[in-house]
């Protein structure tokens, strides 16, 4: 699936977002859960780094400015029914 075509197939929340999964890709550890919006998705899909939407700060983040704890990700998955995404990272 292309990445236009993964993209459109995201079923958002009526609050504009969707539940990300952060994956540890080597361990299948479970590291986080957070959301993501259109935007940070784009810019995940273009930058290779997990990018997501705060809904504390209602602002977009990209994962480890502040804590230097980066995900690249090394692979996106979309759930069934379109409404859950699966970040597969190496998170340093």
């Amino acid at each position: 699936m292309s990445e236009n075509n993964w993209l459109s197939a995201v079923r958002f929340g009526p609050d504009g977002l969707v539940p990300v999964v952060a994956q540890e890709s080597r361990s299948g550890d479970v590291l986080m859960v957070a959301y993501a919006d259109r935007e940070a998705l784009e810019r995940t899909l273009s930058s290779g780094f997990a990018h997501y939407y705060s809904r504390s700060r209602k602002t977009l983040w990209r994962k480890g400015e502040t804590s230097g704890h980066e995900q690249r990700v090394a692979e996106v998955r979309l759930d069934c029914d379109g409404d859950t995404v699966l970040f597969r990272v190496e998170q340093t």
